[in-house]
């Protein structure tokens, strides 16, 4: 199961996927709201955090989860202070009950991490693409939109066109066609 703990949070604050099973993982941290209390609310025990990338909007929890819940924290770039562990492009982490792959999609940030899973045909994908079209900002240190082109591509080339659900990091998850809105990205990113 896929939650948004961070779902209604009025504050500055990217979405946060608590996905439950075999390997209960949050996919990112948030910020400027009480995670840990909403975790805890959910009655589970959490085994890792995994991150889509580093900016602070994604991250600033992670002090208080790491701290909570004796994490490990997983992310592209083991040279950053809150991550402990690296997840390179191609490598496999289990979130919940399924194995996902990692793409690494830089142009947002250089360290910006997609996780898909043919198995149930889910793609987390943090501030890289979001519904309706839209993709991440560029105007940010490290952003790069050529790079971000290249990026989306190498998403829109791995998943599949059956793709059951895409979770973004901000605004709505899509489950109607999310592959089109991950098309429909690209041809608003190449202009």
């Amino acid at each position: 199961m896929i939650t948004n703990v961070a779902r209604g949070q009025q504050v500055f604050t990217s979405n946060a996927f608590l996905v439950t099973g075999d390997r209960t993982v949050l996919v990112d941290a948030g910020n400027e709201f009480d995670a840990v209390a909403e975790v805890r609310d959910r009655d589970v025990d959490l085994d890792a955090l995994v991150l889509t990338h580093t900016h602070p909007d994604h991250v600033g929890n992670t002090e208080s989860l790491v701290e909570a819940f004796d994490l490990d924290v997983w992310g592209f770039d083991p040279a950053h202070p809150l991550v402990d562990h690296a997840i390179a492009d191609g490598e496999t982490v289990l979130l919940g009950d399924h194995s996902y792959e990692a793409l690494h999609t830089p142009g947002h940030k250089n360290d910006h991490l997609c996780f898909y899973t043919p198995e149930v045909e889910v793609l987390f994908a943090g501030d890289l693409v979001f519904a309706n079209g839209s993709f991440g900002r560029t105007d940010l240190d490290e952003g790069d939109r050529d790079l971000l082109v290249e990026s989306i591509e190498y998403v829109r080339e791995t998943v599949s066109p059956e793709l059951a659900e895409m979770h973004t990091g901000h605004g709505p998850s899509v489950s109607q066609d999310p592959y089109e809105h991950i098309e429909a990205a690209l041809l608003a990113a190449q202009f």
